[in-house]
């Protein structure tokens, strides 16, 4: 019936007002527009007063068909599932961001299997970074929006404009009915009803021999309370996406090191770990005499840094500013300003950092100098006496390739190898190249001395060796930390704050609206809320027993569920 009357051009009601296309009940008295509807005794369609909403439209455009789309609650359902589903597929398997030094091409097939390996070749291994599960947020958001506008429009306009007078069709198809004979003037009596409604808090209108009693009109708003909460939210969670709003992530900090924080202008130093484990009586019993240690406490003492000068020239040194210091611990972050640095694992095994090699005269055995090396960052350029080390190649975790190449296998640097090109004295005019081992380990693996044989067809008049641990900086505890930088977490919040408020009016209150009218001594009423009718008629029923009138509550039930 409703998406006939949509077809109808502007109806003029008989009680003079025009009303727009798609109306259903007169804005003004209530009358049923349709003819076929006036015919009928059911209860009548009371959601948004009558008012078509433009997603009903008879002849929709492309817009339209769009419009109509997202406007669709069912779609917002599905939409909604689809996502859940989606989210689920995201917890079969680790995550990659969960990860720390851990490489996913590989991860998935070696610890899962085949079904890994396929749920890292479809993308899952990040779902809430992928595209189609970001479309499905932004389409869940213009499904909020338009489902909001499309029908908080026209139930505003139909509650803004309420008027007293209604038709009696429109007071005798309510869910909540009751006429009856009343004693006196219509006006005086209207009066009189008025002061037990107020008490109930009602807002009373009158106009003649009608009258209208309102309250709780809020609550009818809560749905929507709790979309712009949710379209709040939903924005805050793409905004995560943003460069800058959300980091978290899982890094390394050697003692004694100071390191940037990527993306940030922060510097972070770990200047100190330590441990402390559980003794074997402290340990619970299940632990005991297992020959493992462990950890009672750890902590980082921590110095954050924020850089205040050539911070995006690698040829210059940082100037760095100390602006937070703190004992990291578990559940005991450093905080400062949106940045929280949270204490995740440690490593005591310890990393070497730099060493100081000296070059000598493979011949004489004569020193002819040194030069400090740092492992992660070396130099390029390196003035030993009358000899120039300039660095070649740099593999943090020497290896060979199937032709005998050498190659770095993966970016920690668990064996370290350093080609240096040497120009001096003695030497040839293109200089002599020499591949250097920092690790006496890895020397006698992969062979130094038979590399460099072989590099300089057997003539090595220099060697670069350290002459004693002195010579040798490690770093006895490596600390992980979890960075977090979450600009958008109070949006979240404020998100989810609006709505509860929307689902408290709207579960605390209901909208009630109770019309009366007087002809020839005849008392017309009917009442509507939007849920709890058993409520809405022990309250009239009250109300009418303070006039004197003896209505039972059953009796006000004009039966049947609304169209």
């Amino acid at each position: 019936m409703l998406q006939e009357v949509i077809a109808f051009k502007n109806t003029k009601c008989e009680c003079g007002h025009q009303n727009p296309v798609g109306t259903v009940l007169c804005e003004a008295c209530g009358r049923p527009l349709h003819e076929g509807d006036r015919e009928s005794n059911e209860v009548l369609e009371m959601r948004y007063d009558g008012m078509a909403r433009r997603s009903q439209r008879a002849n929709p455009n492309f817009i339209d068909r769009i419009w109509n789309f997202f406007s669709s609650v069912k779609v917002a359902v599905y939409l909604i599932i689809l996502t859940l589903l989606g989210s689920m597929l995201g917890t079969i398997f680790p995550q990659e961001n969960t990860f720390l030094n851990i490489d996913p091409s590989t991860y998935y097939k070696e610890t899962y299997g085949t079904w890994g390996f396929v749920y890292y070749k479809l993308g899952l291994t990040h779902t809430y970074e992928s595209w189609w599960f970001i479309l499905l947020l932004v389409m869940i958001g213009a499904s909020l929006v338009i489902c909001s506008l499309d029908r908080v429009l026209p139930l505003y306009k139909a509650l803004s404009k309420q008027r007293i007078l209604k038709h009696m069709q429109f007071l005798t198809r309510q869910r909540v009915v009751y006429q009856g004979p009343v004693a006196g003037e219509a006006e005086e009596w209207l009066q009189q009803v008025s002061g037990p409604m107020k008490k109930r808090g009602y807002r009373v209108h009158t106009d003649g021999n009608a009258l209208l009693a309102e309250k709780y009109r809020f609550s009818r708003w809560g749905p929507y309370v709790i979309h712009i909460g949710l379209i709040i939210f939903l924005l805050a969670v793409l905004a995560r996406g943003l460069p800058g709003m959300k980091m978290d992530q899982h890094m390394s900090f050697p003692e004694g090191e100071i390191k940037p924080i990527p993306n940030t202008p922060y510097y972070f130093e770990n200047e100190k770990f330590t441990v402390e484990f559980y003794t074997q009586d402290e340990m619970p019993e299940e632990f005991r005499n297992k020959g493992k240690m462990l950890a009672k406490l750890f902590n980082t003492q921590a110095t954050l840094y924020t850089c205040t000068a050539n911070c995006n020239d690698p040829t210059k040194e940082p100037k760095l500013e100390a602006v937070a210091k703190h004992n990291i611990q578990v559940n005991d972050p450093l905080e400062y300003k949106d940045l929280k640095v949270y204490q995740f694992d440690y490593d005591l095994t310890p990393v070497l950092r730099s060493v100081t090699p000296s070059l000598f005269d493979v011949k004489t055995g004569k020193e002819l100098g040194s030069f400090k090396l740092d492992i992660k960052n070396p130099q390029r350029h390196y003035a030993v006496g009358d000899y120039n080390l300039e660095l070649k190649e740099k593999y943090n975790d020497f290896g060979l390739d199937e032709n005998g190449r050498p190659v770095t296998k993966t970016p920690n640097p668990n064996a370290p190898a350093y080609l240096f090109l040497i120009k001096g004295p003695n030497l040839p005019a293109e200089g002599m190249q020499y591949i250097y081992f920092p690790k006496e380990i890895d020397k006698q693996r992969f062979g130094q001395d038979a590399i460099n044989d072989k590099m300089n067809k057997g003539s090595v008049p220099l060697t670069l060796h350290v002459k004693g641990m002195e010579n040798v900086d490690f770093s006895m505890a490596t600390t992980y930390l979890n960075i977090r930088v979450d600009k958008v977490m109070p949006f979240v919040w404020i998100g989810a704050a609006i709505v509860m408020l929307g689902l408290v009016l709207g579960f605390y209150w209901q909208h009630r609206r109770i019309w009366l009218r007087i002809d020839d001594g005849i008392l017309t009423l009917g009442a509507h809320t939007n849920k709890n009718w058993f409520g809405i008629r022990r309250e009239i029923s009250a109300i009418l027993k303070k006039m004197n009138l003896d209505v039972d509550e059953k009796s006000l039930d004009n039966g049947g569920k609304q169209a």
